[in-house]
């Protein structure tokens, strides 16, 4: 039941200053009520607002999953209260999916391995210049780092009897491991064993990087020096996750372009196609959280050959559907043919793989840099 707030004696709009001869503004459109309002009106216009906003939601939500194409031509056709814009829906479904896949638990292999560093023996400074070990941790002064490749400092602490035995081989493995990582850096045909090396070559050297070159070197330096692969792979992932709504972000456009190079020009808009594209692309993302949920849910009953049959079954069924829901959905918005509807989803299916695959290779590439 709605309640209706009370209206103001005042005719004049508080928005605009235009005469109010009913409830609304005939200018801005602005209710005239009174603007300080109960606890109790607050929460009613509250619920009454959320109510409506879910009916709009499920209604929309609905159509996207069960009706392809159908939200594109009821928005273009000028019926648009009755479900969320294209744009909040995409943003909602896609801050919705990012998040939530966010929130589940990792992979059990990477949380061993995260353990397994925090618990690695750490090395402090100490004064005195001798070394202390314990369970899990070593500590020695820190001139001892000053060793040469043979270890030849190490040896002679240990003869003279400054070192036992147990010390001697802990600290030649740390430093056998610390020059290991000290590997030089291979680009463009040079050699450059340190940043300062690289950047004093490129400013007074003669064969200098092409600036390019230089700027891609000197970051992909950056990221590998002192780092192994352990340490490199999960922070790439990491980086290239947190990049994924970029890229789709970014490749709408894109997707939209095709559609507009493919169809009549003079019927359809490139604003048209760029509907059909959000509405496509928040299909896409609510599919990927649904699925992604299921699969957890399904792991909730153990890890056996029915879990892992319906898990490789579902990730086989997806891309199909995808290409499917595009085929159903480019038929009936665009009014084609099944032979001309499929025809030129597949092709376009095609040349937005490859598209997309570029636009991926980028952030894959800005993603490696990127790592700190």
């Amino acid at each position: 039941m709605s309640h209706k707030s009370p209206l103001r004696e005042d005719k004049t709009c508080l928005n605009c200053n235009h005469v109010v001869a009913g409830r609304f503004c005939p200018n801005c459109g602005q209710e005239n009520t009174e603007s300080r309002k109960t606890f109790h009106h607050l929460f009613i216009h509250f619920f009454e607002d959320l109510t409506h906003y879910e009916n709009a939601f499920w209604k929309t939500i609905k159509n996207l999953l069960l009706r392809p194409a159908s939200l594109t031509k009821e928005y273009l056709s000028g019926k648009r209260l009755s479900y969320l814009a294209p744009v909040r829906l995409y943003i909602f479904i896609s801050f919705v999916t990012f998040f939530l896949i966010s929130l589940l638990p990792s992979n059990i292999a990477e949380e061993i391995k995260a353990d397994e560093a925090k618990t690695k023996p750490k090395i402090t400074k100490t004064a005195g210049g001798l070394v202390k070990i314990t369970n899990n941790t070593s500590t020695f002064n820190a001139d001892t780092l000053k060793l040469s490749p043979q270890g030849l400092k190490l040896k002679s602490l240990f003869k003279e009897g400054k070192l036992t035995q147990k010390e001697f081989d802990t600290l030649l493995t740390y430093t056998q491991k610390s020059e290991d990582k000290q590997v030089n850096f291979s680009f463009g045909g040079q050699i450059f064993k340190s940043l300062h090396e690289m950047d004093s070559i490129q400013k007074y050297g003669k064969k200098k990087l092409h600036p390019v070159s230089y700027w891609f070197a000197r970051k992909l330096m950056k990221v590998t020096q002192n780092k192994d692969n352990e340490e490199i792979i999960p922070a790439f992932i990491e980086s290239f996750k947190r990049n994924i709504p970029k890229a789709l972000f970014i490749y709408m456009p894109l997707f939209a372009f095709l559609l507009w190079l493919f169809y009549d020009k003079k019927k359809w808009y490139y604003f048209d196609h760029g509907i059909f594209t959000l509405h496509y692309f928040s299909f896409m993302l609510l599919i990927i959280l649904i699925s992604t949920f299921l699969i957890e849910f399904i792991y909730l009953f153990g890890e056996n050959g029915v879990t892992e049959t319906i898990d490789i079954s579902l990730n086989l069924i997806i891309p199909i559907w995808f290409i499917y829901y595009f085929y159903r959905a480019s038929k009936n918005f665009y009014q084609g043919t099944r032979i001309t509807s499929f025809i030129k989803s597949s092709l376009l299916l095609f040349l937005n793989t490859i598209l997309m695959f570029f636009v991926l290779l980028f952030f894959i590439i800005y993603s490696f840099i990127t790592i700190h």
